[in-house]
């Protein structure tokens, strides 16, 4: 998991704007990686593609932190991954949950991503 180092005195408060999760590098394509900004674990995902998902690692289904260690998948021409729990599938673009496996629909929080010098940012306005 990365964990973004903050100051005491930010602990309480996230700065709006953008913020250095991790390097490119620390990604693998279509393997999750978890990572702690605040309070709020993110799950990130390189695709083959070149772009970077930024969602909640916590799954609304089974309320564990574990959306990192899903499969990574498309739907049409949707990016995806499947939560290893219960095996729903969330669109990483919007969160929204595509298979519900006969639940009522729930969605994964969803944070713009973006790269810089090989750095990975991601838009954050603290814990929400």
């Amino acid at each position: 998991m990365t964990i973004v180092d903050r100051a005491p005195t930010e602990a309480l408060r996230l700065p709006t704007g953008w913020v250095r999760v991790c390097a490119v590098a620390d990604l693998e394509v279509e393997r999750g990686r978890a990572a702690l900004l605040g309070a709020t674990q993110l799950a990130l995902f390189l695709l083959h593609s070149g772009r970077i998902h930024a969602v909640s690692n916590l799954d609304p289904y089974s309320g564990a932190h574990v959306i990192s260690r899903g499969i990574v998948g498309t739907r049409q021409d949707a990016p995806t991954v499947a939560s290893p729990m219960y095996k729903q599938v969330f669109d990483l673009r919007t969160g929204l949950c595509l298979d519900t496996q006969g639940k009522e629909p729930k969605s994964l929080e969803v944070w713009p991503a973006t790269v810089a010098d090989d750095q990975v940012y991601v838009r954050w306005e603290g814990d929400s």
